[in-house]
């Protein structure tokens, strides 16, 4: 294909709004184009690349047993009303009416749709276990879209969805998918790893996340160093210790703080000994009191999980309730109930709050001088801690979110009273399991997994075409063309896509372009070179740069480059 047909809409400036590299190269190398926050326009050049992505998505998928069809971006609101997610999906729920005043939604997901298909068609286990898939654009809604498509609000997303007739024959699906998505991750030449998480917003009891490893991910993931274990920081479990509580040395003591200093520890003990106070509350006006060790940080999901749905309580609302700055909270003589998280309650000697602005205790014991509090697992894992499966210390990754799957249950099914026959005759709810992966999120962890100072390094398999070829005019331009066109064919032949960059730019110009698009393979076509009969080849990941003879040189390439599929 010609560059001139193509459209290399590359700049050399970097865009003021983008923040992380993958927005500041797409865009740069001419992949988008934004049209509205976080609604963009897919160039040429970007949509070779997520076709790719695409295609790799749409074989491991019917390899797995998936079948492909297609379901509308716009929903009614009477089915999101029948799973109770109307109301409880929130403000990403773009909701929209028809000239009729009928009230929908742009779907951002698409679990009710396809259960309202289900229990229109299936009536008996016989026609069970069944898995659909799509590949479609989905709408949320974000409250702050950034970092260009890694944050969009309208997105390329594949889903699936299965139904079973059992719960076995769900985890035994659930399985074959998680493989499946492991396959994609590796055909596509990205770091990922599978990880536990939460369910969230889409529901259900067990789910992974899938995430392509790079510094710029949002998500922070615990992985054991000695064993497969690995976790959403949100979802990863701290263990109590196993050993006693030490025995108690010093007295309770009470002293103030130095002025200016807001913490409860003006001697400079570690935080490891401290206790601070998290004071939390509930939709329903409840209150609880939280004790974490100061060097900790409060789990979020897991204090909802025990609590229900919490937030933290003002400082003024706190000052008001309990009479002191939330710094100078304590576990001693405090008016609420307590519990607290396994660290802080296996301390012994720390230092917290007395309740009173600018007084602090040390020397604090649980039971003795407080009453000993029931005990949760309530913070966030940290570098070092001990792996929950008992092998090894937990290390902290960042990874950028792309897939998620998640075993439903009947969660849906019984909402929408989606329910076939059983074998024995009786009628029961589908067992239902669902399976997104981010199509276009995918491009712009690539990009953060694999770039360079000159530009984006593709992996093959992502790749808008395997090679470029690069005519360098001299004196005899219509001879180098004629050339570089003959290559271009030959290569296109044995099934590797070409892009002939026949634009005349100067060959500093040409190559920095080259090099910000990422094709992997770069062929120099030259007066110098054809009067010895041979071509330039480059590699742009190694910046290897070897000469191979023209006359053999597709031969060569296919020995030595493997196919991008």
């Amino acid at each position: 294909m010609r560059a001139s047909v193509v459209g290399l809409f590359t700049v050399k400036e970097t865009p003021a709004e983008a923040e992380l590299v993958s927005h500041r190269l797409m865009l740069r190398a001419g992949l988008i184009r934004m049209v509205a926050a976080g609604i963009y326009t897919w160039l040429p050049l970007g949509l070779r690349v997520l076709r790719r992505v695409e295609q790799v998505v749409r074989e491991e998928m019917e390899r797995a047993g998936a079948v492909e069809l297609l379901m509308p971006a716009i929903q009614p609101a009477e089915l999101w009303q029948e799973s109770g997610r109307w109301t409880k999906y929130g403000p990403e729920l773009l909701r929209l009416h028809d000239r009729h005043e009928r009230p929908f939604c742009f779907g951002p997901t698409h679990e009710e749709v396809i259960t309202d298909l289900i229990r229109r068609e299936v009536r008996s286990y016989r026609q069970l276990p069944l898995t659909f898939f799509q590949i479609q654009t989905k709408f949320r809604d974000e409250i702050r879209p950034r970092f260009g498509v890694m944050r969009a609000r309208e997105f390329v997303m594949k889903d699936a969805y299965s139904f079973h007739d059992t719960e076995a024959s769900l985890r035994s699906g659930y399985e074959r998918m998680h493989a499946a998505y492991t396959r994609i991750f590796e055909r596509l030449g990205l770091a990922a790893r599978a990880v536990a998480a939460d369910s969230g917003a889409i529901g259900g009891r067990i789910s992974h996340e899938f995430h392509v490893l790079a510094d710029a991910g949002e998500d922070r993931l615990a992985l054991s160093d000695k064993s497969a274990y690995a976790a959403n920081v949100e979802l990863a479990e701290t263990l109590p210790s196993t050993l006693p509580r030490a025995t108690p040395q010093h007295a309770l003591a009470e002293e103030g703080l130095p002025p200016g200093r807001k913490s409860q520890d003006p001697s400079g003990d570690h935080p490891a000994s401290r206790v601070r106070i998290e004071i939390l509350e509930g939709h329903g006006g409840e209150v609880w009191a939280v004790a974490l060790r100061a060097d900790h940080e409060l789990n979020p999901i897991k204090a909802a999980k025990l609590f229900g749905p919490v937030s933290a309580m003002s400082e003024e609302k706190i000052h008001e309730r309990l009479g002191c700055n939330p710094a100078c909270l304590g576990p001693v003589g405090l008016s609420l109930s307590l519990v607290a998280d396994h660290a802080a309650a296996e301390l012994s000697d720390f230092t917290s709050g007395a309740n009173r602005d600018g007084r602090y205790l040390s020397g604090i014991n649980w039971g003795r001088d407080c009453p000993e509090p029931a005990r949760h697992d309530l913070r966030l894992v940290t570098e070092g801690d001990p792996s929950p499966d008992g092998q090894g210390h937990l290390h902290l990754v960042r990874g950028i979110e792309v897939g998620h799957i998640f075993q439903l249950g009947t969660e849906y099914s019984e909402r929408m009273h989606a329910r076939f026959r059983e074998e024995t005759g009786g009628e029961t709810c589908f067992w239902m399991g669902c399976y997104g992966i981010g199509v276009s999120r995918i491009v712009a962890a690539a990009v953060e997994q694999h770039h360079d100072e000159w530009g984006i390094v593709w992996p093959l398999p992502l790749a808008p075409f395997d090679y470029a070829i690069a005519p360098i005019g001299g004196n005899a331009p219509e001879r180098i063309l004629d050339v570089a066109q003959s290559l271009e064919n030959r290569l296109e032949q044995a099934g590797r896509s070409v892009l002939l960059d026949d634009r005349g730019l100067r060959p500093g110009a040409m190559f920095a372009d080259l090099d910000l698009t990422g094709i992997p393979h770069r062929l120099v076509v030259s007066e110098r070179g054809l009067g010895r009969g041979i071509i330039e080849w480059r590699d742009r990941k190694t910046q290897r740069t070897e000469e191979i003879p023209l006359d053999t040189a597709c031969e060569m390439l296919a020995q030595s480059v493997p196919r991008s599929f």
